[in-house]
C-alpha cells in the first residue's frame, strides 16, 4: 500500500504548513507549484486525481459537492482533505500525521475526509 501524496489547494495559503508538511517527509504539492493557480475546484480535482495526490483544500461546501457529484456519476478521484480556517499549523500537521497513519491512498481513493477527525 502507497502512502497519500497531498496536493493543497490555492486556498491553501500557509508556506509554514507546507514546510511542516516536507519536514516530516510527507509529499506535498501547491497549486502554485503545480502551476494551477485560478483554475476551478472542478480542474484542481481533476489534475490531483491525475497525480495521484489526494486534495487538502478549506472549500468544504464546494468539494463536498463535487464528491457527490463523482461519485452519482462513477467517477475516480483521488481523495479529498477538508480542513478549516480556524485549525493551527500544529493542528493540520497533527491531523495529517495520524490521517497518514492510519489511510493508504488506495484507502483515500474516492473518499472524503475531515481533517478535524484526525485531531485530537
Amino acid at each position: 500500500m502507497s502512502q497519500i501524496c497531498l496536493y493543497l489547494d490555492e486556498d491553501i495559503l500557509e508556506r509554514s504548513l507546507v514546510k511542516a508538511l516536507r519536514k516530516t517527509e510527507i509529499d506535498v504539492v501547491t497549486t502554485a507549484e503545480a502551476n494551477n493557480l485560478g483554475r476551478s475546484d472542478e480542474k484542481q480535482l481533476q489534475w490531483s486525481t491525475q497525480q495521484g495526490r489526494t486534495i487538502y483544500t478549506l472549500k468544504v461546501g464546494d468539494f463536498c459537492n463535487l464528491h457527490k457529484i463523482y461519485m452519482v456519476q462513477g467517477r475516480q478521484q483521488a481523495g479529498i482533505v477538508l480542513g478549516k480556517q480556524t485549525y493551527s499549523i500544529g493542528q493540520q500537521l497533527q491531523g495529517f500525521l495520524r490521517l497518514l497513519s492510519t489511510k493508504s491512498f488506495e484507502e483515500m481513493k474516492n473518499q472524503r475526509e475531515f481533517l478535524g477527525n484526525f485531531m485530537k
